[in-house]
């Protein structure tokens, strides 16, 4: 089956799409191959893989890990639909504090790789949702840091104002303590 990276405006944040065998049964489709993906461009070893379930209106970020334990993702939705959004967290580059936007679904088949030095989160859009999330590195509690999911200075156009959040997702860092400190040169 045939992998495209679809390059975002955002450096190295990528949307990637996948062919997939449907008919009147089904569908077949190869989410992840290691010699697909490295002749598509990405070479990765993936260590854990996360599932999440959430219902309508949870918004879950925007998480990343700094270089103490650094983390590449591959998101998917294999349930419902998501409003996903990436933040470019890399003081020297070119997008810095610049976001992306893309709605993944079970429907829409697409998949978000997320590099090192990006925060990333999500609002679902559908009764629930579900995502699945490969990794790089390890989840590490310590290194995980929150940005603010509404703040001021990013503007993010989120679908709904009122989402549920966790009280972790509530006390995020804004942008502008981020950049005080930041975790990725």
């Amino acid at each position: 089956m045939k992998t495209r990276l679809i390059e975002t405006p955002l450096k190295d944040l990528i949307v990637i799409e996948i062919d997939y065998f449907q008919d009147e049964r089904g569908f077949l489709i190869e989410s992840w191959h290691k010699r697909d993906f490295q002749k598509a461009g990405l070479d990765l070893t993936f260590v854990q893989e996360v599932h999440s379930r959430s219902k309508y209106k949870v918004l879950r970020g925007l998480h990343f890990q700094n270089m103490e334990a650094p983390v590449t993702k591959l998101i998917r939705c294999i349930y419902g639909k998501a409003f996903c959004v990436a933040v470019d967290l890399q003081i020297k580059s070119p997008t810095f504090g610049k976001w992306f936007t893309i709605e993944l679904s079970a429907e829409n088949k697409k998949q978000l790789f997320v590099p090192v030095g990006f925060a990333f989160g999500f609002a679902v859009l559908s009764d629930t949702a579900e995502l699945l999330y490969k990794f790089t590195g390890f989840y590490t509690p310590l290194s995980e840091k929150i940005l603010l999911w509404n703040d001021k200075n990013l503007a993010i156009t989120w679908p709904f104002n009122d989402p549920i959040l966790s009280t972790r997702d509530r006390g995020g860092m804004t942008f502008a303590e981020y950049q005080k400190n930041p975790a990725f040169v």
